[in-house]
């Protein structure tokens, strides 16, 4: 496992055109894998932007998580935030320097647009397009930086930041499909809200596609390994997209489907056992949307969750993904919780 990553940049640097090179050429192992991404300095660090004007913390709280599955629709995205109106949106899923998405730093540009900060960090380095339907729509482009990852967006300063790497990395690069080949693997981001009556983490997370109900156990236990290391039984969020897709899919009915769900997937019981709960800031609502292309169909399960400890929740909603039209923006609706600080 690679260590938990510390070190904070600005901006991060192009990586080499020798290494993309030498990454899609290499054979497709895990050593292979390793040692091209030692090399890749965004694999290894956390892009930070500080909010231009912080704003503390009042007496109640709204956190928010969202894959946005590449942020593709800017403005769109940026109306959909401010509507949520939440202090911490936990991101997945967010490009920089992607052709599929504009070549757009699309994490800066919501930051910007809502007049907050931001920490960013990695856990893929493209070496292609995406996946079958935008290597066809994109054909014939070309990346930037082809960077893929996880964010922390915030109206306050964010402190203390660090990066847990959740999986021996390689998935995507010695066992993928050739159309979607990845240099990295899964990680959570996470960060301490400064201004904060008491020490108070937020913590964004993304499990693997790619993995059964152990494999995603094995990922949030790792997790809270980590945090039980830096930050002990602090008052913390964790929330994204969990991938809990043994879940059962007529999730429609509810509050009802956020009980009993330790046997399904067993990642729920690694929370309990930390100290999380789910029951309260999960309304148990669908989190899946049909893309404007047709995918995925129906039914729909909840892969996204939002996980509370030693905070009180006053309230939650599961979130429509659309433009002003109807039309989705991701195939994930985005989800909050509201918290009283007392």
């Amino acid at each position: 496992m690679q260590d938990i990553i510390l070190q904070t940049c600005p901006s991060f640097p192009p990586t080499p055109p020798a290494e993309h090179s030498a990454a899609r050429q290499a054979p497709a192992t895990k050593q292979a894998h390793d040692l091209i991404a030692a090399r890749i300095p965004a694999l290894h660090a956390i892009e930070v932007t500080p909010p231009p004007s912080p704003i503390p913390l009042g007496s109640t709280v709204r956190i928010a998580a969202w894959n946005a599955e590449r942020c593709k629709y800017d403005k769109p995205s940026s109306r959909l935030l401010e509507t949520v109106a939440a202090d911490v949106t936990l991101l997945s899923e967010m490009d920089v320097g992607m052709a599929r998405s504009g070549n757009r730093h699309t994490v800066h540009d919501l930051a910007s647009s809502l007049q907050q900060g931001f920490a960013f960090a990695v856990e893929f380095v493209e070496l292609g397009l995406g996946d079958s339907r935008e290597m066809i729509w994109h054909a014939g482009q070309s990346n930037t930086l082809s960077l893929h990852g996880n964010a922390i967006m915030s109206r306050s300063r964010l402190a203390d930041i660090f990066v847990v790497p959740l999986d021996e990395g390689a998935t995507w690069f010695s066992n993928s499909d050739a159309d979607q080949r990845r240099l990295g693997g899964r990680m959570a981001i996470a960060a301490r809200v400064a201004s904060a009556p008491f020490p108070l983490w937020v913590i964004s997370i993304h499990l693997e596609s790619r993995s059964d109900p152990a494999s995603r156990a094995l990922q949030t236990r790792r997790l809270l390994n980590a945090l039980r290391m830096r930050i002990g039984d602090a008052p913390a969020v964790i929330g994204g997209d969990f991938n809990t897709a043994s879940l059962p899919s007529d999730l429609a009915t509810g509050w009802e489907t956020c009980h009993n769900l330790k046997a399904s997937e067993p990642l729920f019981a690694e929370m309990a056992d930390a100290g999380f709960t789910w029951i309260s800031c999960n309304d148990g609502h669908a989190t899946q949307r049909t893309r404007p292309d047709g995918t995925p169909p129906p039914p729909f399960n909840r892969l996204d969750w939002l996980f509370v400890r030693g905070l009180e929740v006053t309230g939650c909603r599961t979130w429509s993904a659309v433009d002003m039209e109807g039309t989705a923006i991701s195939d994930h609706e985005l989800i909050s919780v509201d918290l009283r600080l007392a």
